[in-house]
Protein backbone atom coordinates (compact mmCIF):
# COMPACT_ATOMS: atom_id res chain seq x y z
CA UNK A 1 0.00 0.00 0.00
CA UNK A 2 1.02 3.52 -0.56
CA UNK A 3 -0.52 6.50 1.01
CA UNK A 4 0.22 10.28 0.14
CA UNK A 5 -0.12 12.21 2.60
CA UNK A 6 -0.17 15.58 1.06
CA UNK A 7 -2.02 16.74 -1.91
CA UNK A 8 -4.72 19.22 -3.37
CA UNK A 9 -7.65 19.09 -5.29
CA UNK A 10 -7.39 21.18 -8.76
CA UNK A 11 -3.54 21.39 -8.35
CA UNK A 12 -1.38 21.86 -11.29
CA UNK A 13 -4.08 21.14 -13.70
CA UNK A 14 -5.15 17.69 -12.51
CA UNK A 15 -9.12 17.33 -12.17
CA UNK A 16 -10.60 14.97 -10.40
CA UNK A 17 -10.26 12.10 -12.82
CA UNK A 18 -6.61 13.39 -13.91
CA UNK A 19 -5.94 13.06 -10.13
CA UNK A 20 -7.15 9.62 -9.44
CA UNK A 21 -5.32 8.38 -12.79
CA UNK A 22 -2.19 9.41 -11.68
CA UNK A 23 -2.71 7.89 -8.55
CA UNK A 24 -3.42 4.50 -10.14
CA UNK A 25 -0.08 4.72 -12.61
CA UNK A 26 2.15 5.67 -9.55
CA UNK A 27 0.60 2.91 -7.32
CA UNK A 28 -0.90 5.27 -5.13
CA UNK A 29 -3.77 3.81 -2.83
CA UNK A 30 -5.11 7.04 -0.86
CA UNK A 31 -4.03 10.49 -0.72
CA UNK A 32 -4.73 12.83 2.60
CA UNK A 33 -6.43 16.08 0.45
CA UNK A 34 -5.71 18.95 1.91
CA UNK A 35 -7.49 22.44 1.76
CA UNK A 36 -5.20 26.14 1.47
CA UNK A 37 -7.53 28.69 2.90
CA UNK A 38 -5.84 31.44 4.10
CA UNK A 39 -6.92 35.67 3.77
CA UNK A 40 -5.56 36.84 0.51
CA UNK A 41 -3.40 39.18 1.76
CA UNK A 42 -1.59 36.33 3.41
CA UNK A 43 -0.72 34.79 0.32
CA UNK A 44 1.33 35.78 -3.05
CA UNK A 45 -1.68 35.98 -5.73
CA UNK A 46 0.84 34.36 -8.10
CA UNK A 47 0.44 31.04 -6.39
CA UNK A 48 -2.77 30.28 -7.89
CA UNK A 49 -0.90 29.47 -10.86
CA UNK A 50 -0.95 26.10 -10.55
CA UNK A 51 -4.85 26.10 -9.76
CA UNK A 52 -7.36 26.16 -11.65
CA UNK A 53 -9.64 29.16 -12.53
CA UNK A 54 -12.25 27.81 -9.69
CA UNK A 55 -9.70 29.18 -7.38
CA UNK A 56 -9.18 31.66 -5.46
CA UNK A 57 -12.22 31.29 -3.70
CA UNK A 58 -13.67 33.68 -0.80
CA UNK A 59 -11.73 31.27 1.86
CA UNK A 60 -8.23 31.39 -0.50
CA UNK A 61 -6.52 29.45 -3.09
CA UNK A 62 -8.01 25.84 -1.92
CA UNK A 63 -11.07 26.01 0.02
CA UNK A 64 -12.67 23.03 1.48
CA UNK A 65 -15.27 22.62 -0.79
CA UNK A 66 -13.05 21.58 -3.29
CA UNK A 67 -11.76 18.82 -1.21
CA UNK A 68 -15.05 17.68 -0.61
CA UNK A 69 -16.42 17.96 -4.07
CA UNK A 70 -13.61 15.12 -4.97
CA UNK A 71 -14.02 12.83 -1.68
CA UNK A 72 -18.01 12.69 -2.73
CA UNK A 73 -16.65 11.48 -6.58
CA UNK A 74 -14.18 9.14 -5.07
CA UNK A 75 -14.54 8.30 -1.02
CA UNK A 76 -12.27 5.46 -0.98
CA UNK A 77 -9.15 7.13 -2.56
CA UNK A 78 -9.14 10.69 -0.51
CA UNK A 79 -8.78 11.33 2.83
CA UNK A 80 -10.36 14.78 4.09
CA UNK A 81 -7.75 17.42 5.39
CA UNK A 82 -9.48 20.91 6.37
CA UNK A 83 -7.39 23.72 7.88
CA UNK A 84 -9.53 26.93 8.72
CA UNK A 85 -7.03 29.84 9.89
CA UNK A 86 -7.23 30.01 13.90
CA UNK A 87 -7.34 33.51 13.80
CA UNK A 88 -10.83 33.24 12.78
CA UNK A 89 -13.49 33.37 15.83
CA UNK A 90 -15.45 30.68 14.63
CA UNK A 91 -12.67 28.14 13.24
CA UNK A 92 -12.93 25.43 15.72
CA UNK A 93 -16.49 25.51 15.30
CA UNK A 94 -15.70 24.58 11.76
CA UNK A 95 -13.42 22.30 11.97
CA UNK A 96 -15.82 20.94 14.29
CA UNK A 97 -18.22 20.15 11.92
CA UNK A 98 -16.21 19.57 9.33
CA UNK A 99 -14.94 16.40 11.59
CA UNK A 100 -18.48 15.50 12.07
CA UNK A 101 -20.30 16.21 8.87
CA UNK A 102 -17.42 15.21 6.16
CA UNK A 103 -15.10 12.66 8.43
CA UNK A 104 -12.03 15.46 8.63
CA UNK A 105 -9.29 13.51 9.61
CA UNK A 106 -6.76 15.83 9.22
CA UNK A 107 -5.76 19.89 10.32
CA UNK A 108 -3.81 20.96 7.17
CA UNK A 109 -2.32 22.57 5.42
CA UNK A 110 -1.59 24.93 7.41
CA UNK A 111 -0.12 27.65 5.63
CA UNK A 112 -0.53 31.16 7.20
CA UNK A 113 1.27 34.49 7.12
CA UNK A 114 1.62 34.34 11.22
CA UNK A 115 3.85 32.97 13.85
CA UNK A 116 2.32 29.04 14.79
CA UNK A 117 2.59 29.73 18.25
CA UNK A 118 -0.12 32.19 18.13
CA UNK A 119 -2.80 31.82 20.80
CA UNK A 120 -5.50 31.07 18.92
CA UNK A 121 -3.84 28.40 16.78
CA UNK A 122 -2.56 26.76 20.51
CA UNK A 123 -6.56 26.27 20.87
CA UNK A 124 -6.88 24.89 17.41
CA UNK A 125 -3.71 22.39 18.24
CA UNK A 126 -4.88 21.50 21.48
CA UNK A 127 -8.64 20.75 19.96
CA UNK A 128 -6.66 18.42 17.22
CA UNK A 129 -4.94 16.93 19.84
CA UNK A 130 -7.88 15.80 21.71
CA UNK A 131 -9.91 14.73 18.98
CA UNK A 132 -6.93 12.76 17.40
CA UNK A 133 -6.37 14.95 14.68
CA UNK A 134 -2.50 15.26 13.44
CA UNK A 135 -1.59 18.89 12.06
CA UNK A 136 0.21 19.42 9.11
CA UNK A 137 1.98 22.88 8.54
CA UNK A 138 3.73 24.71 5.89
CA UNK A 139 7.01 26.64 7.27
CA UNK A 140 8.63 29.41 5.08
CA UNK A 141 11.13 31.93 5.80
CA UNK A 142 11.05 35.76 4.76
CA UNK A 143 13.52 35.06 1.14
CA UNK A 144 14.57 38.04 -0.68
CA UNK A 145 12.98 37.17 -4.40
CA UNK A 146 13.59 40.40 -5.78
CA UNK A 147 10.26 42.16 -5.59
CA UNK A 148 8.71 44.74 -4.06
CA UNK A 149 5.04 45.14 -4.81
CA UNK A 150 2.86 43.83 -3.49
CA UNK A 151 4.68 42.37 -0.70
CA UNK A 152 8.36 41.86 -0.75
CA UNK A 153 8.16 38.30 0.59
CA UNK A 154 5.91 35.41 1.22
CA UNK A 155 6.57 33.98 4.94
CA UNK A 156 4.49 31.17 6.63
CA UNK A 157 4.82 30.25 10.37
CA UNK A 158 7.65 32.58 11.47
CA UNK A 159 10.28 30.27 11.57
CA UNK A 160 11.81 26.89 12.92
CA UNK A 161 11.62 28.25 16.48
CA UNK A 162 7.73 29.92 16.28
CA UNK A 163 6.68 26.12 15.51
CA UNK A 164 9.10 24.15 18.05
CA UNK A 165 7.30 26.82 20.59
CA UNK A 166 3.76 25.33 19.31
CA UNK A 167 5.07 21.43 19.43
CA UNK A 168 6.58 22.07 23.00
CA UNK A 169 3.21 23.78 24.27
CA UNK A 170 0.71 20.86 22.56
CA UNK A 171 2.60 17.62 23.86
CA UNK A 172 -0.42 16.00 22.85
CA UNK A 173 -0.87 16.58 19.74
CA UNK A 174 0.59 15.37 17.01
CA UNK A 175 2.51 17.63 14.33
CA UNK A 176 3.95 16.77 10.70
CA UNK A 177 6.36 19.51 9.06
CA UNK A 178 6.66 20.30 6.20
CA UNK A 179 8.29 22.95 3.31
CA UNK A 180 11.47 24.61 2.67
CA UNK A 181 11.94 26.41 6.36
CA UNK A 182 11.19 23.04 8.06
CA UNK A 183 13.46 20.99 5.85
CA UNK A 184 16.15 23.01 5.49
CA UNK A 185 17.20 22.97 9.16
CA UNK A 186 18.07 18.95 8.51
CA UNK A 187 21.42 20.49 8.37
CA UNK A 188 22.98 22.59 10.62
CA UNK A 189 24.29 25.03 8.24
CA UNK A 190 23.31 28.96 7.70
CA UNK A 191 20.99 28.02 4.42
CA UNK A 192 17.62 27.76 6.11
CA UNK A 193 16.85 32.21 5.32
CA UNK A 194 19.04 32.21 2.52
CA UNK A 195 17.89 29.88 -0.02
CA UNK A 196 14.66 28.13 -0.99
CA UNK A 197 16.73 24.80 -1.51
CA UNK A 198 19.93 24.62 0.22
CA UNK A 199 22.41 22.67 -1.14
CA UNK A 200 25.56 20.42 -0.50
CA UNK A 201 26.68 17.69 2.19
CA UNK A 202 24.18 17.62 5.29
CA UNK A 203 26.30 19.12 8.27
CA UNK A 204 25.73 18.11 11.76
CA UNK A 205 23.65 19.80 14.10
CA UNK A 206 20.03 20.24 12.40
CA UNK A 207 17.84 21.71 13.97
CA UNK A 208 14.90 19.67 12.73
CA UNK A 209 17.16 16.35 14.18
CA UNK A 210 17.59 17.96 17.39
CA UNK A 211 13.70 18.81 17.29
CA UNK A 212 13.03 15.14 16.49
CA UNK A 213 14.97 14.07 18.92
CA UNK A 214 13.20 15.78 21.43
CA UNK A 215 9.63 15.79 20.66
CA UNK A 216 7.66 12.58 20.24
CA UNK A 217 4.70 14.46 18.36
CA UNK A 218 6.94 15.51 15.54
CA UNK A 219 6.33 13.96 11.81
CA UNK A 220 7.81 14.83 8.66
CA UNK A 221 6.39 14.94 5.28
CA UNK A 222 8.69 14.66 2.75
CA UNK A 223 6.49 15.85 0.31
CA UNK A 224 7.26 18.56 -2.61
CA UNK A 225 10.78 19.76 -3.81
CA UNK A 226 11.45 21.01 -0.02
CA UNK A 227 11.35 17.41 1.29
CA UNK A 228 12.89 15.66 -2.10
CA UNK A 229 16.01 17.95 -2.27
CA UNK A 230 16.66 17.52 1.32
CA UNK A 231 17.34 14.28 1.35
CA UNK A 232 18.42 13.81 -2.39
CA UNK A 233 21.41 16.52 -1.85
CA UNK A 234 22.93 13.63 0.47
CA UNK A 235 21.52 10.43 -0.20
CA UNK A 236 24.09 8.71 1.83
CA UNK A 237 22.81 10.57 4.93
CA UNK A 238 19.17 10.57 4.19
CA UNK A 239 19.72 6.53 3.97
CA UNK A 240 20.54 6.89 7.74
CA UNK A 241 18.16 9.30 8.44
CA UNK A 242 15.07 7.61 6.88
CA UNK A 243 16.49 4.22 9.31
CA UNK A 244 16.93 6.06 12.48
CA UNK A 245 13.97 7.97 12.05
CA UNK A 246 11.86 5.40 10.27
CA UNK A 247 8.36 5.71 12.37
CA UNK A 248 8.29 9.48 11.72
CA UNK A 249 8.48 10.35 8.46
CA UNK A 250 5.98 10.12 5.85
CA UNK A 251 5.12 9.82 2.07
CA UNK A 252 3.74 12.54 0.55
CA UNK A 253 4.31 14.96 -2.98
CA UNK A 254 2.35 17.84 -2.88
CA UNK A 255 2.44 17.38 -6.69
CA UNK A 256 2.05 14.76 -9.39
CA UNK A 257 5.26 13.51 -10.54
CA UNK A 258 6.74 10.57 -9.20
CA UNK A 259 10.07 11.91 -7.87
CA UNK A 260 9.80 11.07 -4.51
CA UNK A 261 9.21 7.06 -5.00
CA UNK A 262 12.00 7.33 -7.20
CA UNK A 263 14.83 8.48 -4.81
CA UNK A 264 13.40 6.29 -2.23
CA UNK A 265 13.45 3.20 -4.15
CA UNK A 266 16.94 3.68 -4.86
CA UNK A 267 18.28 3.80 -1.24
CA UNK A 268 18.02 0.25 -1.01
CA UNK A 269 16.14 0.80 2.53
CA UNK A 270 14.35 -2.74 4.26
CA UNK A 271 11.11 -3.56 3.49
CA UNK A 272 9.84 -2.68 7.03
CA UNK A 273 11.36 0.91 6.57
CA UNK A 274 9.45 1.43 3.23
CA UNK A 275 6.38 0.09 4.13
CA UNK A 276 6.49 2.61 7.38
CA UNK A 277 7.05 5.49 5.33
CA UNK A 278 4.78 4.79 2.16
CA UNK A 279 1.72 3.78 4.79
CA UNK A 280 2.48 2.40 8.13
CA UNK A 281 3.25 5.87 9.86
CA UNK A 282 0.08 7.40 8.08
CA UNK A 283 -2.25 4.46 9.12
CA UNK A 284 -0.91 4.96 12.88
CA UNK A 285 -1.51 8.80 12.83
CA UNK A 286 -4.79 8.64 10.82
CA UNK A 287 -6.04 4.86 11.19
CA UNK A 288 -7.82 3.32 7.92
CA UNK A 289 -10.94 1.24 8.89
Amino acid sequence: MIIDVHNHPDWHGHDVEKFVANMDAYGIDKTWLLSWESPMGDYNIADVRVTTPINPGPWGPIGFDRCVAYAEKAPDRFILGYAPDPRRPDAIDRMKAAVSIYGVKVYGEMKLRMMYDNWDAIRMYRYCGEAGIPVLVHVDYSLDYGVTYPRPNYWFGGGIEAFERAIAACPETNFIGHAPGFWSHISGDDQYDKVEYATGPVLPGGKMIEMLDKYPNLFCDISAGSGCNALSRDPEFAKKFLVAYQDRILYGRDEFSNDHQEFLNSLGLPKDVMDKIYYKNACKLVPIK
